[in-house]
């Protein structure tokens, strides 16, 4: 039997490498509030560029703990600024800063068959109403906004206890959809989607009520698709996927 010569068994697997790192998918730490809008920008992307992706959609500080803790993600879309800046604080982002690529709005979200006939700030504090349901303030920037805006208007202390505590604002919006919460603070791109459009409606929370939710970005240190994951920032910030995004309920982040 012929012998395979050590040379070519060296190029044989420098080839294998070579097509395996091109294969591998990009690995993206998405927010929550991105679930409705990014998979088909994801798809448009890959597309495009022929740049595999792969999104795991979960709260902004899971996220951030996750990379923190070794996750091997290669980009980090949050909800805010300040999550990223926890992983750049440890010394795990190849910025200094993060990058914004939008802002995110809050809006007061009930199902059309509820008892609440007039949505509003002020409608919370009515003493008929049993629960609220709100992300989690320590995890998701929604949840955070969604306090600040109840603290703003001198409610908070007054319904805290009718609060229902989601772990994401995806989440958060399945509470209140399904009916467990009769009134949701959520992200204007769940409200958006098909299935909150049909059931039910929203007013906008005034957005000096609360902080605004600016989305920031990171390109994770060490990826092993570092050049996919800027192509991916550079591709969010083109005009036309900026619009896609706005009419997914997430504004120009200035």
């Amino acid at each position: 039997m012929r012998k395979a010569h050590p040379l070519s068994t060296l190029a044989v697997l420098f080839v294998s490498g070579v097509a395996a790192y091109a294969q591998r998918p990009l690995r993206i730490a998405a927010a929550a509030d991105l679930q409705p809008v990014l998979p088909a920008i994801l798809d448009q992307f890959t597309a495009q560029t022929g740049i595999h992706t792969e999104a795991s959609f979960k709260s902004s500080a899971t996220l951030a703990t996750a990379i923190i803790n070794g996750a091997p993600f290669d980009l980090f879309l949050a909800a805010d600024l300040s999550f990223p800046q926890r992983v750049i604080a440890a010394g795990l982002s190849e910025e200094s800063a993060p990058t914004p690529y939008a802002r995110g709005t809050l809006v007061l979200w009930t199902r059309n068959d509820s008892a609440v006939h007039q949505l509003s700030m002020e409608a919370l504090g009515s003493p008929g109403l049993k629960s609220i349901a709100i992300a989690n303030p320590d995890h998701a920037p929604y949840g955070r906004a969604a306090e600040a805006a109840l603290q703003h208007v001198g409610l908070y202390e007054k319904v805290k206890t009718k609060l229902a505590i989601a772990e994401n604002i995806a989440q958060t919006a399945q509470y209140v959809s399904s009916g467990n919460a009769e009134i949701g603070l959520i992200s204007l791109t769940s409200a958006l989607t098909p299935a909150l459009r049909n059931t039910g409606h929203y007013v906008l929370v005034p957005r000096q009520d609360y902080l605004p939710i600016v989305q920031g970005a990171i390109v994770v240190k060490h990826s092993q698709n570092s050049q996919a994951a800027h192509r991916l920032l550079d591709f969010l910030s083109s005009a036309a996927v900026a619009r896609q995004l706005e009419a997914g309920g997430l504004a120009p982040a200035h």
